[in-house]
């Protein structure tokens, strides 16, 4: 194949080339009856083939007409527009058309992609798009192919950047810039979190400050307002900090839901590590558990620089394999291992008051000795059955089930409820914001 690949020249006809070798034809027959064109046709075939060979050679007189370099991360974020550069700049000593080829991963399954562009001598382009990949793992870039033409648009020249480009795509870290940012600047509202009431004073002292406009007069410090010569001091308190949040993620088959080219198991992922990443922010412990139909992987809760790396590095090659899950062994796991008192946000989903029913021992129990939060994804695609009109009889058959199910969901949240487990059901797109929010919530409220 190499071989072969060595002997095929890079050289194409145009459009142009074509319409006017038909022209030519065309005056060589109609000089059938007309003999006085046969003069004109043999001007015009040989005029014809001299500008072929001079817009040959006006291509392929340089060996390296184009400079083409392609720009692009060595990550991508997963379910986030990621943008890719092909800067290519004009050798030739001459105006060119193009025509660009970039052979993206395959994981796109885009086989139709191409750019088109033109460029004076010398001149350099950026040629920008953008990629939204649906799934992690690894993605390969193969060759980037270009199609050149000349003024004369006889000849075309196909010049071409070899090389693989692998780019791996891990989970949503542009999300996590963007939460991380608002996290140190107190502004999460931005992003679409809710401004939470506390409920009287955090248990931790932080330090004695001079009193301003708008403190809580509860706290004044009378003792060392006394020491300050009448200057009103009042105690600081902040939320308290190294409490334990694990995430625990569902890899079982009720987790390969598709939601707008992503899995449910994507989407708990990506929120995973930002509820991580604001945890840490906000002074907390911050671990991971992945399970299936076995226990995956274990990242015990801590706080330390290194902490994001590793939960990055765990999320980034997770799977499922479309088996039951077991939540009896999550039990045995989580009261085998995790012993401190700690805020367990369980990622998993239930289509059904008995699916919920079979696993609800195992949840029931780990609540007992832990702050229990459930997050379940609403199906969105039945929403739209039931609000559609029903104009015939299958219609009114097929609203009727998708109510249902919509109905079976508020009575899992009602079931959890009833036993002190706290529940988000929320659409796929909505879920980083809506786990955030419970969290701050359970936090300002001095739940864990």
């Amino acid at each position: 194949m190499t071989l072969y690949k060595r002997f095929i020249l890079p050289l194409f006809f145009g459009r142009h080339f074509y319409w006017a070798f038909v022209g030519v034809i065309l005056l060589y027959v109609l000089s059938y009856n007309w003999p006085v064109l046969l003069p004109v046709a043999k001007i015009s075939l040989w005029f014809f083939l001299a500008m072929v060979v001079l817009d040959y050679g006006l291509l392929f007189v340089k060996k390296e007409g184009l400079k083409i370099e392609r720009i692009v991360s060595e990550k991508f974020s997963n379910g986030d527009i990621n943008k890719v550069q092909l800067a290519i700049t004009n050798q030739f000593h001459f105006r060119i058309t193009l025509k660009v080829i970039d052979e993206i991963p395959v994981q796109f399954q885009q086989r139709d992609f191409s750019v088109d562009a033109t460029l004076n001598s010398g001149e350099t382009q950026n040629i920008a798009y953008n990629l939204r990949p649906t799934a992690r793992g690894e993605y390969i870039f193969n060759d980037t192919n270009v199609f050149v033409k000349s003024p004369l648009q006889l000849v075309v020249r196909r010049l071409k950047r070899e090389g693989e480009q692998m780019v791996k795509v891990l989970p949503s870290y542009l999300a996590l810039r963007q939460f991380e940012l608002l996290a140190y600047s107190n502004n999460l509202a931005e992003a679409g979190s809710r401004k939470i009431r506390k409920i009287g004073h955090s248990l931790e002292f932080e330090q004695i400050k001079e009193y301003v406009t708008g403190d809580d007069i509860r706290s004044i410090n009378w003792k060392a307002t006394a020491r300050k010569g009448g200057q009103l001091m009042v105690n600081n308190y902040t939320d308290e900090r190294s409490q334990q949040v694990y995430c625990i993620i569902d890899k079982g088959r009720v987790m390969k839901m598709p939601f707008e080219g992503m899995t449910l198991l994507d989407y708990a992922i990506n929120a995973t590590l930002i509820l991580s990443r604001v945890a840490l922010i906000k002074q907390d412990k911050a671990g991971l558990v992945t399970f299936a139909e076995n226990i995956g992987n274990f990242l015990p809760a801590d706080r330390k620089a290194s902490q994001m790396g590793s939960i990055l590095e765990t999320l980034y090659n997770q799977q499922t394999k479309f088996l039951e899950s077991d939540f009896e062994k999550l039990y045995a796991h989580v009261r085998t291992r995790i012993a401190q008192r700690s805020l367990i946000i369980l990622f998993t989903n239930f289509e059904s008051l008995s699916g919920l029913q079979r696993q609800l021992p195992y949840i029931r129990h780990i609540a007992r000795n832990h702050l229990v939060l459930v997050v379940f994804f609403e199906n969105t695609e039945l929403r739209q059955l039931t609000d559609q009109p029903a104009n015939d009889i299958e219609t009114v058959y097929t609203k009727t089930i998708a109510e249902k199910f919509v109905y079976e969901k508020r009575l899992i949240v009602k079931e959890l409820q009833q036993h002190g487990i706290f529940t988000i059901l929320t659409a796929p797109q909505h879920l980083t914001v809506n786990t955030v929010n419970k969290y701050l919530e359970l936090k300002a409220r001095q739940a864990i």
